[in-house]
């Protein structure tokens, strides 16, 4: 038997475990939380794009990988979703920049947060190019931000380090912090041990949501993030030929966190700012 074929038995296996966890744990169900943010989290391979959303915000958290904003486009279009309000480029990797000239082509944007570290592509060339034809001056962060929109109070925490020595991009991706009512997310970006460290060190809050940092890939630091962050949802973005580890996902699941994998189909959050929520997008198109 291969060793991928191996893999995804195993994941399936310690899925099932996590799953029938939740059912005794009795957590929410999306049909429970109707109105109130939803986070899409889509399906694009190794790659990262959030988009979350109510009937008077918008924002959007990288833009997978380049040809991804036409999806990107197609899901806005279809939910009337017109403008965003901030879009968040965590990091200059062609997985989170690659779709962003697209989306800055088709949609009014209030405001553009970027990371302070350039990484040269012909993708990031691409979107520094649109920002200048937009006429646009993105916002580079180097100190906690923080804002309210649409109901929802967000904290884009930046790299403590202009530098790093080691996976320089990944450690300087911008991790973002968004709290409804009483419940919180966060999205960890491709955050790499050094980032994770220097996050745990300075924030003791817990989240109900994690956007799992680096594609679900191991790192020594990842085990003190998760306890640290003590999430009962993660979303995990991977694809079948580069799939989480199966290390992480024993973590979360110690963790008591119920794990949505991208790879599986489009993930959708829900919450009212009491209850949250997250499952499967039943009606996607899922890509194989």
């Amino acid at each position: 038997m291969r060793p991928k074929k191996i893999l995804c038995l195993f994941t399936a296996a310690v899925l099932a475990f996590m799953g029938g966890c939740a059912k005794k744990q009795q957590k929410t169900q999306l049909s429970e939380v109707a109105d109130g943010t939803t986070v899409y989290c889509f399906q694009a391979g190794k790659a990262d794009a959030h988009l979350i959303y109510n009937n008077e915000s918008a924002v959007l958290i990288d833009c997978g990988e380049k040809g991804f904003g036409k999806h990107i486009k197609a899901y806005m279009d279809e939910h009337g979703i017109d403008k965003l309000d901030y879009l968040i480029i965590t990091h200059f990797d062609k997985d989170h920049v690659g779709g962003a000239a697209k989306v800055m082509r088709e949609f009014e944007i209030g405001k553009v947060l970027q990371s302070n570290s350039p990484k040269e592509s012909e993708e990031y060339t691409e979107y520094t190019e649109q920002l200048a034809a937009n006429n646009w001056e993105p916002v580079t962060v180097r100190e906690r931000m923080s804002f309210s929109v649409g109901g929802m109070d967000i904290t884009v925490d930046p790299p403590v380090q202009e530098r790093y020595e080691i996976d320089e991009s990944n450690n300087s991706s911008l991790i973002t912090e968004i709290t409804i009512g009483e419940k919180s997310m966060l999205f960890a970006a491709d955050a790499q041990d050094d980032r994770l460290a220097e996050y745990t060190s300075a924030n003791e809050k817990k989240y109900d949501f994690l956007k799992v940092p680096y594609h679900g890939r191991y790192q020594k630091n990842l085990q003190a993030f998760i306890k640290d962050v003590e999430p009962s949802l993660a979303v995990i973005t991977s694809s079948e030929e580069e799939p989480e580890d199966s290390e992480a996902l024993i973590m979360l699941q110690k963790a008591g966190a119920d794990v949505f994998l991208t790879r599986t189909a489009p993930v959708i959050v829900r919450c009212d700012g009491q209850k949250i929520a997250a499952g499967y997008d039943e009606q996607a198109e899922v890509q194989k």
